[in-house]
């Protein structure tokens, strides 16, 4: 009899706790801010992510995109850190690299990387350049000896089209020429087919993942230069590897951690982060619904249907990278800032 009043009165306790949780979140909306323009590779996971995230989360809340573009997602980073409320209802897609930008103190940075809630990741992804075909530049031989260097499209700084030309630049001492402003990947995109730019750095998901590139590797268009990874992607037998090109050209020491930092972007893959002063028990929440969501078959389904690679990271983890990138020494920060061209 002892037992069975113990065990009510524990289940008593235990009864408000979960409609207590499931209460904040039913009949909520909840906004899911993309970085990036609408049809680009952030956008349409976002999109995506947003027609299944909710099911996984108690009171089943709704889900609205809202794109705010620009600056490499630094106007989103802002948006969410200072002017969203911390109630676990705006939710962050942002372009993981932006962590350069802080390390290199740029003006523009009114975040703490490291005091993001960070939720989870859907994929991550090695890197790779590509380049018309028609351009003089057959291999990273030709663009180190380029009389006239080829231009890389970018949105902003702290963005893949920026920090890896600008990266092989540092390590390799090839000559890639970056132009900047570009809203997002569709327009980098157009403007290599206009031929204003010869070449553009993105991740090998993005590369794989449809049109144009499906199209553009069908026609010979464009094709790829090298790639990161501590292997060459089956995909891609002929690209080299970062790693391959260092040790081709002896990049030093120091070199080498400023690549492993700047690649460390890699491993955080497509990030969704709340502000700092989320209740725990909300970001607990949306972290299990997240990884629940990504394990969903339904969902994995529909992804490879749409060429959406899904591995995903705990955000735990991505808490652990994000925390280790900001704890560098002060000559490879040196040499991000240079990087950076500050």
């Amino acid at each position: 009899m002892k037992s069975a009043i113990l065990g009510l009165f524990f289940f008593l306790l235990w009864i408000p706790a979960l409609p207590a949780q499931t209460s904040f979140f039913q009949g909520k909306t909840i906004t899911l801010i993309a970085g990036t323009t609408a049809g680009s590779t952030y956008d349409a996971y976002a999109r995506f992510i947003a027609q299944h995230w909710g099911k996984h989360i108690p009171g089943n809340p709704e889900f609205v995109v809202q794109n705010i573009a620009g600056a490499g997602s630094l106007i989103a980073a802002n948006h969410l850190y200072n002017v969203a409320k911390p109630d676990g209802l705006t939710i962050a897609s942002i372009i993981p690299a932006i962590y350069f930008n802080q390390l290199a103190a740029r003006k523009e940075v009114r975040f703490d990387y490291s005091k993001f809630n960070w939720i989870g990741s859907v994929d991550y992804s090695d890197n790779l350049i590509y380049t018309r075909s028609d351009a003089p530049f057959k291999t990273i031989h030709d663009v180190r000896r380029a009389a006239r260097p080829p231009k890389c499209t970018a949105t902003g700084t702290g963005t893949v089209g920026h920090y890896m030309p600008s990266l092989l630049n540092e390590t390799i001492g090839t000559k890639f020429e970056i132009v900047l402003g570009y809203p997002g990947g569709p327009e980098m995109d157009l403007a290599v087919e206009r031929n204003e730019a010869q070449c553009r750095a993105l991740s090998l998901s993005a590369w794989f993942s449809g049109e144009p590139y499906a199209t553009w590797r069908a026609k010979g268009f464009a094709h790829v230069l090298m790639q990161t990874g501590r292997k060459r992607d089956e995909r891609l037998p002929q690209a080299p590897t970062l790693n391959e090109l260092m040790d081709e050209f002896k990049t030093d020491d120091l070199g080498r951690r400023l690549a492993s930092v700047i690649l460390a972007s890699g491993e955080l893959g497509r990030p969704y982060v709340l502000p700092p002063g989320v209740p725990p028990e909300r970001l607990k929440l949306l972290r299990q619904a997240f990884m629940k969501m990504v394990a969903d078959p339904q969902f994995l389904d529909e992804a490879k249907k749409r060429n959406l690679e899904v591995k995903p990271s705990s955000g735990e983890e991505l808490e652990k990278i994000a925390r280790n990138v900001m704890a560098q020494p002060a000559e490879v920060v040196e040499r991000v800032k240079k990087l950076m061209g500050k």
